[in-house]
């Protein structure tokens, strides 16, 4: 693995220990969740191919999905705010950051609504297989690429280094959400 790589798990593994504090009791009583490889591709084909930086936020806010659905209405019931003002709107709500970042990016905060057994089976599935998860990614990228279909583009970078597969905005500022249909864009299953 590469530095990138790991720093990017690192941050992922820092922000779910910090709100580690906020899982209930039941919760932890729970047994982890166990997904079968077919599950993991299933689960995480829809979101594999989003730029790295977005997806850590996707699969740490997919750990707090009660705070998903409140986010999402928030932002359902101020369908006029954006950016910065959105930030501030939401800045004093008691929610994980990664839910909060999502905010600025509604399409994927309404459907991890939209979709909410989903959004708990990606979440338990990030908690309790992590390692799992991120090789999952990393071959779904690889597929689409030898399909054809992940690509560097005017809105974002693809970098490989040795096996792994980065996705990055072009511009950091601006962090484009790509729309492909998962049956199509990996090639046969």
């Amino acid at each position: 693995m590469n530095k990138k790589t790991l720093a990017w798990i690192a941050s992922a593994l820092f922000s779910l220990a910090s709100g580690m504090s906020n899982v209930s009791a039941q919760d932890m009583n729970r047994p982890p969740a166990v997904f079968t490889q077919e599950e993991l591709d299933q689960m995480l084909a829809p979101v594999a191919l989003y730029p790295d930086s977005l997806l850590a936020q996707v699969l740490m806010a997919a750990t707090y999905p009660l705070e998903v659905v409140q986010a999402a209405r928030f932002v359902d019931a101020r369908p006029g705010l954006q950016g910065d003002a959105l930030a501030r709107a939401i800045a004093p709500m008691p929610w994980d950051p990664s839910v909060k970042s999502l905010a600025q990016f509604p399409s994927v905060l309404a459907m991890m609504n939209d979709k909410l057994d989903w959004t708990q089976r990606l979440g338990d599935a990030f908690l309790s297989q992590q390692a799992n998860v991120m090789d999952t990614v990393q071959n779904l990228r690889m597929r689409a690429q030898i399909a054809g279909n992940l690509q560097s583009s005017n809105q974002q970078r693809i970098v490989q280094q040795e096996q792994i597969i980065v996705i990055e905005p072009v511009n950091p500022q601006v962090i484009y959400v790509p729309y492909y249909n998962p049956t199509v864009v990996y090639g046969g299953w």
